[in-house]
């Protein structure tokens, strides 16, 4: 017997068409698999679209209004307050360089906002990370500085006359009355 033409038993003499439906599970299989990691990526997703949303309200209504705030009550009531000469001098310079700071950060908002918004609404966005971290980094500068330097010295001159302090701190709710009255 001539075994070159005697088929093997185990398999069938055409098995080509079973294996096509076995190569085609080997790729349903993988496609499911990268679907199966779907579930861990949608609460990223969710968090990224939250932060972006509350970021974008949180930047206009609250950084915009109190940057505001500083440089049209804070800051003119330091300066009116303060001694002239190097004292006056000192506070100038200061409520320039963070006036300048506001702009800075201002600009830098603008430049990440309209892709912030497309996250928000769960589009796809080029965010640029080095952006974001340099209005962060830049932001934390400003307002150590601020902290450590500039409240200080309004606190010494302000409290000098309490009424200063007193009149500044009516002009700022004063500003803010309508929109508190607005929102009861």
């Amino acid at each position: 017997m001539n075994t070159a033409q005697t088929p093997d038993r185990t398999e069938p003499a055409d098995a080509a068409p079973l294996n096509a439906f076995a190569d085609c599970h080997i790729g349903i299989l993988k496609r499911l698999n990268v679907l199966d990691q779907l579930p861990a990526l949608l609460e990223p997703a969710a968090q990224a679209r939250r932060i972006a949303t509350d970021s974008l309200g949180f930047f206009r209504e609250a950084i915009f209004e109190h940057h505001l705030d500083e440089e049209t009550e804070l800051f003119p009531a330091v300066l009116a307050s303060a001694q002239p000469g190097a004292e006056r001098m000192r506070v100038q310079g200061i409520v320039d360089r963070l006036t300048r700071e506001h702009r800075i950060l201002e600009g830098l908002w603008k430049v990440l906002e309209k892709d912030l918004k497309r996250v928000a609404r769960g589009q796809d966005a080029d965010l640029d990370v080095e952006e974001v971290r340099a209005l962060v980094a830049a932001y934390a500068s400003h307002a150590t500085y601020e902290e450590l330097e500039f409240l200080p010295l309004c606190e010494s001159i302000l409290g000098r006359n309490g009424n200063h302090m007193a009149a500044l701190g009516l002009s700022l709710h004063l500003r803010h009355a309508p929109a508190v009255m607005a929102h009861i």
